[in-house]
């Protein structure tokens, strides 16, 4: 019994965490959504394993003599990676704070479609491939690149790139006259003192396809389905390749020198759970897409 005037404090019940769910919430972002813990590497790296696995019944299956045999077993495969996906895609939505931005987003259509199609085979359309669809899941292998050792190098290409972006569009349009004239050069000569109602049944038959030869000879693909017969032609042909010879370092030059010149920044695999946005700086305290706290 409790003396007067003292005061008695009876044991709190013991209530659940209210911030238990959110903790949890957290963590599973941390692994699904970032690769700079090894929890989150260890994610990544399952989950490419697992994409490039689940291509192989959509390709075996598609063997008539593979699909006889294994059928089964690649049917009981296909079912295996959709329900794994699905229980990521569910997992996804689930830890962010805003599902519909990433269910709305590129990634998150695409990991929509890489298990959607099996459903849809199931349950509406009995005896249709979706091959294509399926083969879209190849589409998440580019989630690889979040990995910490290739985040920073993809960044710098990609700077690289925009800034050369200049000199790359003057290039291909060089590169567009250049096909255009010679093209429609080589058509005039294949096609000299021809009446026009016979060049139909030659190979430069018109300045399209005569255009589609110069840019298959420019490349050096050459495919060898159209050549000049003349010897004038056969001197442009040449010139031609020569030039394409010459042509393809110059994009690589601009692309080299921005990469000299760039500015190398640290860029992490932080992902914002709101707006499911990821690449932001080492020291970045907000998301700089959306202005919520990372």
């Amino acid at each position: 019994m409790a003396k007067p005037g003292s005061r008695t404090f009876d044991k709190p019940k013991a209530d659940p965490d209210p911030g238990s769910n959110s903790r949890l919430r957290e963590k599973i972002h941390e692994i699904i959504f970032e690769a700079d813990t090894p929890a989150g590497m260890a994610f990544d790296v399952f989950l490419l394993v697992a994409i490039l696995l689940s291509i192989l019944p959509v390709c075996l299956d598609s063997v008539e003599t593979l699909h006889q045999s294994f059928g089964q077993l690649f049917w009981y495969m296909e079912w295996f990676f959709a329900i794994l996906f699905t229980i990521e895609y569910v997992l996804r939505i689930y830890c962010v704070r805003r599902p519909w931005r990433y269910v709305t987003s590129f990634f998150g259509i695409v990991d929509l479609l890489s298990f959607l199609p099996t459903y849809l085979i199931a349950f509406i359309s009995p005896g249709t491939s979706f091959a294509v669809l399926r083969a879209l899941r190849l589409l998440r292998v580019f989630r690889i690149f979040k990995l910490v050792w290739l985040m920073n190098e993809a960044n710098e290409m990609g700077h690289a790139i925009l800034q050369a972006r200049g000199k790359i569009v003057v290039f291909f349009s060089v590169v567009l006259i250049s096909v255009c004239m010679s093209g429609t050069l080589m058509y005039e000569i294949e096609n000299f003192g021809v009446p026009l109602e016979q060049r139909t049944h030659r190979e430069f038959s018109n300045i399209p396809e005569s255009i589609y030869w110069a840019i298959t000879t420019m490349t050096t693909v050459g495919y060898g389905d159209i050549v000049p017969t003349t010897v004038l032609g056969k001197i442009v042909s040449s010139l031609l390749i020569l030039l394409g010879y010459s042509l393809i370092i110059v994009p690589t030059g601009f692309v080299s020198a921005e990469f000299l010149t760039a500015k190398k920044k640290s860029v992490t695999t932080r992902n914002c759970q709101s707006c499911a946005t990821e690449g932001h700086d080492a020291d970045a305290i907000f998301c700089k897409y959306c202005g919520e706290e990372l």
